[in-house]
């Protein structure tokens, strides 16, 4: 290199290092090294939170499962052994029903102005066939004059039947009753006499 003049300043290709190919491809590789390396990262990040979700999942699932294996199961046997009982309770109801006649002298029906709302107690076409003393009861009224009236009603169809001065719950009530009647016979063709009059009577089995 010849020796510099005072004055000169020295060429830029003398100041900076020319780049060779070699060096570029250096740089290119380590830049593509970086980026492979970044891409890296995101995966093993985006991998560890799919698996944090996919444990948290799991781990509830398989607590729920055990909270199902460990909650009572029915058993079928003891079910179907309780079945024969709603046969049991269904064979008291004979005694119920008796004992519901028994008590029904106790009680007081109310009768609205219209006989013919008053339910009966048995179909109109069945018969009574339990032997026993039974009284017909074909009203209950508040009014004396109403239990009256009914009373001379009955007496137009040939029906004997007596007004009954009773307190119930401090009330007093007027019953209209016919009987009482032991042969069943005489009680049912009465029962056939009063529904051909469109009159409603109670079957009360008052005894034996």
């Amino acid at each position: 290199m010849p020796p510099r003049l005072p004055g000169e300043r020295p060429h830029p290709s003398h100041r900076m290092p020319k780049l060779t190919s070699r060096d570029y491809k250096t740089s290119q590789r380590s830049s593509l090294e970086v980026g492979r390396y970044k891409e890296f990262g995101w995966g093993v990040a985006v991998g560890a939170f799919a698996a944090s979700v996919a444990f948290m999942y799991f781990n509830a699932r398989a607590h729920k499962l055990a909270e199902l294996a460990d909650a009572p199961h029915p058993d079928p046997h003891h079910v179907a052994r309780s079945a024969p009982d709603s046969g049991e309770a269904g064979a008291a109801k004979p005694s119920e029903k008796y004992d519901f006649y028994q008590m029904l002298p106790n009680f007081e029906v109310v009768v609205p102005e219209k006989e013919k709302d008053v339910k009966r107690d048995l179909p109109a076409t069945s018969k009574v066939e339990r032997p026993g003393v039974y009284v017909l009861q074909v009203g209950s009224y508040r009014a004396e004059s109403e239990a009256d009236g009914m009373r001379a009603r009955l007496g137009k169809l040939g029906v004997e039947a007596k007004v009954q001065r009773v307190a119930v719950d401090a009330d007093v009530w007027h019953r209209v009753r016919i009987g009482p009647i032991s042969n069943l016979d005489e009680l049912n063709r009465v029962r056939k006499q009063l529904q051909g009059a469109d009159v409603d009577a109670i079957v009360i089995r008052i005894g034996d």
